[in-house]
């Protein structure tokens, strides 16, 4: 059991950690296996994401103090594992996602983007989006399929030409 002083310093850490996230997911995992926590914790490492672990109480005066709106930690279901990402929007969600989706026993309780809480939908909404990178991919392909068919069109030109006169050589 923790003392008073050490609760203190796990609030003033969480509240600290929680102030810099681009995003969180709050999610229940009981009867997650040793393993299965362990092996979800190093995927989510892998991405620059942190998984912390505390009671229900301590998880909800460190989001008290950093002012995020509409969590109530207390009326959450189950064991609640809090899940920081400080890269993107979307990572936390969707890692999480993919990890329920195999079968895990993990389900989704809420999240919290841009200090507003968001339900255990808004986070599955979230997780189904494509990441950075495919969105900029799709972008560039966007932008570079006109310029294609641009470049396309003028060597036809000299490609008809080229025919032609090879046409009249023969």
């Amino acid at each position: 059991m923790l003392t008073k002083p050490q609760k203190q310093n796990l609030v003033k850490d969480l509240a600290e950690r929680l102030a810099k996230i681009k995003a969180a997911v709050f999610a229940d995992y009981t009867g997650l296996s040793v393993a299965k926590m362990t092996d979800l914790r190093k995927k989510l490492r892998e991405q620059g994401i942190e998984m912390k672990v505390a009671k229900k109480t301590l998880i909800d005066l460190a989001i008290k103090e950093v002012n995020i709106e509409n969590v109530n930690i207390k009326k959450m279901a189950g064991q609640v594992a809090l899940i920081m990402g400080y890269g993107d929007e979307i990572s936390p969600a969707k890692i999480l996602y993919n990890f329920a989706k195999t079968g895990e026993k993990i389900k989704i309780l809420g999240g919290v983007l841009e200090n507003k809480f968001i339900d255990a939908s808004g986070v599955l909404g979230l997780a189904k989006l494509p990441s950075k990178q495919e969105l900029l991919a799709k972008a560039v392909g966007s932008i570079a399929a006109p310029l294609a068919g641009l470049v396309n069109v003028l060597q036809g030109n000299l490609r008809n030409l080229v025919y032609v006169l090879s046409q009249i050589k023969q």
